[in-house]
């Protein structure tokens, strides 16, 4: 199961009209665009698809259309996550996981629980999940870092947590996860600009947001580094380096967005909190895209 999970997976966007209403033709752009250029797995209501602003009837239509468009070409993971830990357990009730492959459970965020408090978390949602479960670590988001020593118990303790997305930049404690996690529990890249030196380092590809709009080559790169050929790896990372840096000046999913405007995949619409990027780093944005055609990296 796990091995589906090697690779190139993608943080999917969530297209909204101007109205505020899910663009459902757009999210179709975005699948076909990414699954037909190489990716190896979607991720459904993460962070980067704003999933913290649908309403559970919009959450289960999404989730419903995506796995209609995809049709089991691709495996899909589902963002479920929260700080209530009962309450993630009875959204897992909620869902048809037919088609569904994993989920991907963030840590919780705003009242800060101990490692003791996040160890319980994930069991409980270990215990209830009829899938997978892929952790996600990502402290700049939740203002709490599970440690290695965390990871790795859960890791060795329930064989249905089988990844954990580490998003906290941290490389000595991606590094002890690394080194000292059971056999075939992988260690996915949760920052785009580090994916390449953690795959040197043996983490086993990443959850990407800029895979959203360079599919193709992002996910040439992921591949290159898993096969050892680290010069090829370096020169796509060095190309794509500066977008994916840009992508975050203004905070994500903003940036994504304007960049899948530029590209006329997506309309750049956002829901609140979140709001467009200022137009300085929209024009940043697209003069680095205008600068990757130039070089013949196309989209």
């Amino acid at each position: 199961m796990a091995v589906k999970f090697t690779g190139t997976g993608v943080a999917l966007v969530t297209p909204f009209h101007k109205q505020g209403t899910i663009d459902f033709g757009s999210l179709e752009k975005i699948i076909e665009h990414t699954v037909g250029q190489g990716v190896d797995y979607l991720v459904v209501l993460g962070t980067t698809g704003e999933a913290v602003t649908l309403s559970k009837d919009e959450k289960n239509a999404l989730v419903g259309f995506v796995k209609d468009v995809v049709n089991k070409r691709v495996p899909l993971v589902l963002g479920a996550g929260g700080y209530n830990t009962q309450e993630v357990v009875n959204h897992l009730s909620s869902y048809d996981f037919d088609g569904i492959d994993a989920i991907l459970s963030v840590t919780p965020y705003y009242n800060k629980p101990t490692q003791r408090g996040l160890y319980l978390h994930y069991k409980h949602i270990a215990s209830a999940s009829p899938v997978p479960v892929i952790l996600y670590n990502v402290p700049g988001r939740t203002s709490v870092n599970m440690t290695a020593e965390t990871t790795l118990e859960l890791a060795a303790e329930f064989e249905n947590i089988i990844a954990v997305k580490e998003a906290s930049g941290n490389f000595a404690q991606i590094m002890e996860i690394i080194r000292n996690r059971p056999k075939g529990f992988l260690v996915i890249s949760g920052d785009d600009g580090i994916t390449m030196p953690l795959i040197a380092a043996g983490a086993n590809g990443v959850i990407s947001v800029v895979a959203n709009a360079y599919p193709l080559t992002f996910s040439k790169m992921v591949n290159a580094a898993l096969k050892g050929q680290m010069e090829e790896a370096r020169r796509l990372h060095y190309q794509l380096l500066p977008l994916i840096n840009s992508l975050f000046v203004d905070g994500s999913p903003g940036g994504i967005k304007s960049a899948l405007e530029t590209m006329k995949l997506v309309s750049n619409n956002l829901r609140l909190p979140v709001v467009k990027v200022n137009k300085a780093t929209q024009n940043l944005i697209a003069g680095l895209i205008a600068e990757l055609k130039d070089k013949g990296i196309e989209y």
